[in-house]
């Protein structure tokens, strides 16, 4: 049985999918951490504005661990955030793999913001290939398969629990935010940077 931390962390790489059907949209934050003290996380985003967080008193952090295509199999989920090509197929931007303990992952397609007319695609590996364009995934999606191209040194990573500690400043951050009533920002989770690894979602 996974420990209670593991178990909260990878309920909340859940929350790296839009989960939010009956609330208003999250605001995504992308940036580096210009301080953490205690609950609260001043992150400057890659706007150059800087972003006040508050995080949740259980708040867990998930660390990005780095990944290549052949630890991808069938059977495996994952989240590929892709664009088309000038030859319309779709090209991976970056892929993250979710851990096989987490079950609670929203299948599905939606609109990202990594680039004009970027999706999300969340969906069970069908195959993994390779294709004169490069290599290929296979995702079964609702009883339909769509082939996405994994071009040379598209970021593939995955997650594992975290620590505080990672929140240093410098470090690359991705946050899920909502935004409360009093248009403050409000967290239960940040992905962090580790070891020069960075979130590429």
């Amino acid at each position: 049985m996974l420990r209670p931390t593991i178990c909260a962390v990878l309920l909340s790489v859940a929350m790296i999918v839009p989960t939010f059907a009956q609330q208003s949209p999250p605001t995504r934050i992308r940036g580096t951490v210009e301080k953490f003290d205690d609950h609260t996380l001043s992150v400057k985003s890659r706007d150059g504005k800087s972003v006040t967080i508050t995080l949740a008193p259980d708040f867990t952090v998930r660390a990005v661990v780095a990944e290549t295509l052949n630890d991808i199999k069938p059977g495996d989920k994952v989240g590929i955030t892709s664009v088309k090509g000038p030859d319309g197929t779709r090209q991976a931007v970056e892929i993250h793999i979710f851990p096989a303990a987490l079950s609670t992952v929203r299948m599905g397609e939606f609109p990202w913001d990594l680039g004009a007319g970027s999706l999300m695609t969340n969906a069970p590996v069908a195959e993994v290939s390779s294709a004169p364009q490069g290599r290929t995934i296979k995702l079964s999606l609702n009883g339909k398969e769509e082939v996405i191209v994994v071009p040379p040194g598209t970021p593939i990573v995955t997650y594992e629990p975290g620590d505080p500690a990672l929140l240093k400043p410098g470090a690359a951050v991705f946050v899920l935010a909502r935004k409360e009533p009093n248009g403050s920002l409000a967290a239960a989770s940040v992905t962090a940077e580790k070891n020069g690894v960075r979130p590429p979602m």
